[in-house]
């Protein structure tokens, strides 16, 4: 399939939760009527990383900005139908708020357990800072021998289904006149300052004019950055996923559990769900999806049979590897404009928080595209420019 026309308005590189959910809210934009082309290389999504996404949500971070987005994220899973025009052929999405539970094991870590839950609670989140015993009463099954407090909110935090909330972004973004086509974008052209992109090149061969160009290529980001002469600092990183069964399974949901080891686990219907960062963590090629199974073995198991002692005896059914699309410089997005090169945008480096912040990143975004500005939230800490200034975007609750 080629593109219709020679020419778009805006061209968005990469079709999966971010191009899809920008596409999307492109065309919720009052009095923005231009066109718009979504070129992706992989129409099936196998190895996006939208595919391998675990599909949580959480208010628990340090930042107040990326509070505020996930606040947006719940009430746009809330009324996901609503969102979308209340077309009855929309589904309804559930938010499953088991909450996250943030463990800590030491007196430092309980001290910013502590700030993060006055910035989250003066914000109107749901966070309970908890005691060892509080824990326990509620939670009998964790053994806390080593643990001194939490952090745990269950309200708007937990397990949604976001392959639905992507399928609809591009059915939506389709039916609303967005063009997708199957197709990579292999090349950019920039005029003769450099100061903007004027046009694409695509693998087919086709050349494409652009007013925009956003670029949303998730663990792709830098290549797609480096065809219009810019560096980002977003790399692929491997993260592992294990769904278990267990022999003894609990009486109640099991939160989303955040051990002071790195790992993590959570309920996951009648299974469970655990993952993790393998120790070693280094940048990997875009079509590196080889598995290391001993980290189940040696890291994972271990740590999830410690913390829950009736996960001592319990079987994988289910494990993959995703990529995380990495910020090497501060673990959070790349928004907004380059300084230099002005249409070509940024909507990058989510390193793992990607799919509960597309529904407000998406918005700031499009907003930008279509009237120059964000309107909604303020999301201009996020931007490049950051990057130059060698500041970075402070947020403690990275997992």
């Amino acid at each position: 399939m080629t593109a219709t026309h020679k020419t778009y308005d805006v061209v968005i590189v990469g079709g999966a939760i971010y191009g899809s959910s920008l596409a999307w809210w492109l065309t919720q934009m009052p009095g923005f009527d231009g066109r718009i082309l979504v070129v992706e290389r992989d129409p099936t999504y196998e190895f996006a990383s939208t595919s391998h996404t675990n599909s949580c949500i959480r208010q628990q971070f340090s930042n107040a900005t990326n509070i505020r987005i996930s606040q947006f994220g719940a009430e746009f899973i809330r009324n996901f139908r609503r969102f979308m025009g209340d077309d009855p052929d929309v589904p309804e999405l559930v938010l499953q708020s088991y909450g996250y539970m943030y463990l800590a094991d030491t007196p430092e870590f309980a001290k910013t357990l502590q700030e993060s839950h006055a910035v989250q609670t003066s914000l109107g989140a749901q966070t309970r800072h908890m005691t060892r015993d509080q824990i326990a009463a509620e939670y009998p099954f964790y053994n806390l021998d080593d643990i001194i407090a939490a952090n745990h909110n269950l309200v708007d935090e937990g397990y949604f289904d976001g392959g639905t909330m992507f399928d609809w972004f591009k059915r939506m973004a389709r039916r609303n006149g967005v063009e997708y086509i199957h197709d990579e974008v292999v090349g950019m052209t920039l005029n003769d300052a450099g100061s903007a992109v004027t046009a694409v090149t695509l693998k087919s061969g086709d050349t494409i004019g652009c007013g925009t160009v956003v670029n949303t290529s998730g663990p792709r980001a830098a290549a797609t950055a480096k065809m219009a002469g810019i560096d980002l600092p977003v790399r692929p990183r491997k993260r592992y996923t294990f769904i278990f069964d267990a022999a003894h399974p609990l009486d109640r949901d099991l939160p989303l559990t955040i051990d002071p080891s790195g790992v993590h686990m959570r309920s996951e219907g009648k299974y469970y769900l655990a993952g993790c960062p393998p120790d070693v963590d280094p940048d990997v090629e875009y079509d590196d999806f080889g598995f290391d199974h001993s980290i189940w073995q040696e890291k994972v198991w271990p740590i999830v049979a410690t913390r829950v002692p009736a996960f001592e005896q319990v079987k994988v059914i289910n494990e993959w590897v995703g990529h995380y699309a990495f910020n090497t410089f501060d673990q959070n997005a790349v928004l907004g404009a380059h300084t230099k090169v002005g249409n070509f945008i940024f909507l990058n480096g989510f390193s793992g928080h990607g799919l509960q912040q597309s529904p407000a990143m998406g918005r700031g975004i499009a907003e930008l595209v279509a009237y120059g500005e964000y309107r909604s939230l303020d999301l201009a800490p996020f931007g490049y420019d950051r990057l130059e200034r060698q500041e970075k975007f402070m947020e403690k609750a990275v997992i």
